[in-house]
């Protein structure tokens, strides 16, 4: 029960992380974009808030990964299955 628990909030990570770096690459495309200074400001803000947010997202990722280097190959392996790659 706890190993398929501990497998879904990395799931439920991954998935937050891969949400947060696709906000990220869009708001690095518009950084610099605006002639109003305000609103580069803005834009510079909310990229660096994004960007820390996925550290620490990896950060939590990285303390709930399992110890074991076996499990973590099959569950990477599933896991690139799943999405096809």
């Amino acid at each position: 029960m706890t190993d398929d628990y501990d497998r879904g909030r990395r799931d439920g990570l991954r998935m937050a992380l891969a949400v947060l770096a696709a906000e990220e690459a869009k708001w690095s495309a518009l950084l610099g974009q605006s002639e109003s200074w305000r609103t580069n400001s803005i834009r510079e803000v909310r990229h660096k808030t994004l960007q820390v947010a996925q550290k620490r997202v990896q950060t939590v990722l990285g303390r709930l990964r399992p110890r074991d280097d076996a499990a973590i190959h099959a569950e990477l392996a599933s896991a690139l299955d799943k999405v096809g790659l």
